[in-house]
């Protein structure tokens, strides 16, 4: 029979609405039951792609004798981290601090107002090692509440007390400095350190895919001429897109890679991932005009409206790693498999083309896909390449999480409105458009006391519960703001700077740091631990600079210097823990970049179409300036959510013309696309 969760919006708690655990939701229903039952919580916490998860659940939480004493001696909650980053966050931040690590599934117990008192990931079935059995944990920690409940308490208290005075930075103090060339280098040697020069990427396995910080690399050295830093790029790109971790058939990558050569991944592919690396291919490409890197964004692109777009309009967070109960079974390939899907010869030069080997590089004799080097007959490759994808379909598929998570939604909007535009794709405009759309009308509500707030989800058009964060509002502004620099469609820079309203009234500290969740709808059994304030990127950009790099945007788009300001207070935390940590600091490094740039601001005026017109807005969308922020309107013709940029920009002798300023100066306005070309590069 169901249990609770059968009526969750989450796919990962539907995935366990089966379980004859008797599962709560996280909220206050769960707690006050834990209160009246007078026992503790356990909170289980993971996500619908996650492996482990996927094994926990199935040894533990389908198993009747241990669900029976789950529900006799706990509430038991089950929580989504995407659906709620909050919750996740912080029982992390206890988690790391109890045991030195992190990772899912995440098990906490609670006592009734949600204190922890202990916490780990995962729990094997029975004793592995000095590792105890998840019956063992669940016994022991039962016995404690009723044996030992004020010791329990008591050392919960604790665990709060350190939680409350804990700084976001884990013991690291944020520098002052203001930004400048000292942040920047200091960063770089000491991201230079850690490069892998032989296999691309920073230190050992397993290696994750460092979107953040190949944005700032590249936009270091469109910036400053930095050999090293494109070198550390371009090593990182090159392998990645040649490893196993890119999906060689279909586009697109896997989570990370288990090995330190890029060759084995762990499976799952998310769209924050590819999303953010679809951009760094595509201003890699920009940048150098490698076709690799061309390539790579195309299918990428294509693969994301494949597989992961929703029938509103959105996209799925993630594809499992898993089907036929294993992991990486679509994707791994025989020698005998490649014969059977291309007949003998076709099947023996993939075999040699795609690294597919005899012992295998995966799991029993399987290989996983790569391409360490251009095939010697491009046409018979892409002929290859669509049968083996053909036959591949025919597989069992790996399971879709088709909610749609709001900020992962606007890094989509991003990357495939920008990529529309640089490689000449209308369609991926359009999907960028109508992805942002779905955010306006559903994720979206006006607040009456002034700007926008957001939910953090939504499934099939209907928005959930969950209140957007921090991450939420910076990633659909800077979606809305690319898209609006693409087309020329002025309403969405008007939403962004909305969503940047609600951040500076709801989410500020009083020294200009950002919180990961607004003063009003911060949780109110988390607030009472701390409120989440996590200056860090992890696979994706800290919110904090996130929304530092759209107020610099906003700022240099309006002319507003407090929004400007506002950016430097924000990135004042991320920026602290460049030089020691620079991974942990990529996208503040990027805006920093910017910053550094200028930032440098284009005008582009006339009909929009104007073939002159759109020319100039190519040109000005192509240049690889790291500070570039650009807008696009008809002088005769403004719209009242026209940016103040665009403002008393006339037609230079009636022909469209792009005005260029940086710091504050500007450039003789120029028909030219030559000429504007060479005021970018300047």
């Amino acid at each position: 029979m169901p249990n609770r969760l059968a009526t969750a919006s989450s796919p990962y708690l539907l995935q366990h609405a089966d379980n004859p655990v008797d599962w709560w939701e996280w909220g206050d229903d769960a707690f006050a039951e834990a209160r009246r039952r007078d026992v503790p919580l356990l909170v289980s916490v993971g996500y619908a792609a996650c492996h482990w998860c996927h094994v926990m659940a199935h040894e533990s939480f389908e198993d009747p004798a241990t669900a029976a004493f789950m529900n006799e001696h706990f509430v038991c909650v089950k929580v989504d981290r995407e659906e709620r980053p909050d919750v996740d966050a912080v029982y992390m931040t206890a988690t790391q601090a109890m045991t030195g690590s992190g990772g899912w599934p995440m098990t906490v117990f609670t006592t009734p107002d949600g204190k922890p008192f202990y916490c780990g990931t995962y729990f094997p079935p029975r004793r592995v090692g000095q590792v105890p059995s998840f019956p063992e944990v669940l016994a022991a920690l039962a016995a404690a509440w009723t044996t030992r409940r004020d010791e329990v308490v008591g050392s919960a208290s604790s665990i709060a007390g350190v939680l409350a005075r804990r700084p976001p930075t884990d013991g690291i103090t944020p520098t002052a400095d203001d930004v400048d060339e000292r942040v920047t280098a200091r960063a770089l040697g000491a991201l230079g350190a850690s490069f892998d020069e032989h296999h691309g990427g920073f230190g050992g396995a397993p290696k994750f895919p460092p979107s953040t910080t190949l944005e700032w690399l590249l936009r270091h050295h469109a910036r400053t001429g930095d050999a090293d830093a494109l070198a550390m790029a371009r090593g990182t790109l090159d392998a990645m897109a040649g490893g196993g971790m890119y999906d060689q058939l279909a586009g697109g990558f896997a989570r990370y890679s288990v090995d330190a050569t890029w060759t084995v991944p762990h499976f799952e592919k998310m769209l924050y991932d590819n999303a953010l690396l679809l951009r760094a291919y595509l201003h890699a490409w920009r940048l150098t005009g490698e076709p690799t890197y061309r390539r790579v964004a195309t299918q990428t692109a294509d693969w994301l409206l494949a597989d992961l777009r929703t029938p509103e309009g959105g996209f799925a967070s993630a594809l499992d790693a898993d089907s036929e109960g294993r992991e990486g079974a679509f994707y791994a390939w025989t020698p005998q498999q490649l014969r059977d899907a291309l007949g003998d010869d076709d099947g023996a030069w993939a075999a040699d083309v795609l690294g597919v080997t005899r012992d295998g590089t995966f799991e029993h004799g399987a290989s996983v896909l790569q391409l360490r080097r251009a095939p010697d007959d491009a046409a018979r490759y892409a002929a290859v390449r669509d049968r083996l994808r053909r036959a591949r379909a025919a597989r069992p598929w790996p399971a879709r999480d088709d909610k749609v998570v709001t900020a992962w939604n606007g890094l989509a909007v991003a990357a495939l409105a920008e990529a529309g535009a640089l490689l000449d794709r209308p369609d991926l405009v359009a999907a960028a458009r109508d992805c942002a759309q779905l955010l306006a009308d559903v994720h979206t509500r006006t607040d009456p006391a002034g700007g926008d707030r957001l939910v953090r989800t939504s499934r099939g058009g209907t928005a959930g519960h969950a209140p957007g964060v921090l991450e939420d509002y910076a990633d659909v502004a800077d979606g809305y703001l690319v898209l609006a620099a693409v087309t020329g469609e002025h309403g969405w820079t008007a939403r962004a700077h909305r969503l940047t309203t609600t951040v500076l009234a709801h989410f500020r500290d009083d020294d200009g740091a950002l919180f990961d969740t607004a003063d009003d709808e911060t949780d109110s059994v988390l607030g009472a631990l701390m409120r989440p304030q996590d200056p860090t990127d992890g696979p994706t950009p800290s919110g904090a600079a996130a929304a530092a790099a759209v107020l610099v945007t906003l700022g240099a788009l309006t002319g507003d210097l407090t929004l400007r300001e506002a950016a430097l207070a924000a990135l004042r935390a991320p920026l602290g823990l460049a030089g020691r940590y620079p991974q942990a600091a990529g996208w503040a490094l990027a805006t920093a970049e910017a910053l550094l740039d200028g930032p440098r601001e284009v005008a582009v005026v006339g009909p929009p179409d104007d073939p002159a017109a759109r020319t100039l807005h190519r040109v000005a969308l192509t240049a690889p300036a790291p500070g570039l922020v650009v807008t696009l309107g008809d002088p005769a013709h403004l719209d009242p959510d026209a940016p103040a940029l665009l403002r008393d920009r006339p037609l230079v002798d009636g022909r469209p013309a792009a005005y260029v300023c940086r710091g504050f100066v500007c450039e003789r306005p120029t028909t030219d696309a030559e000429a504007l070309t060479q005021q970018l590069r300047a």
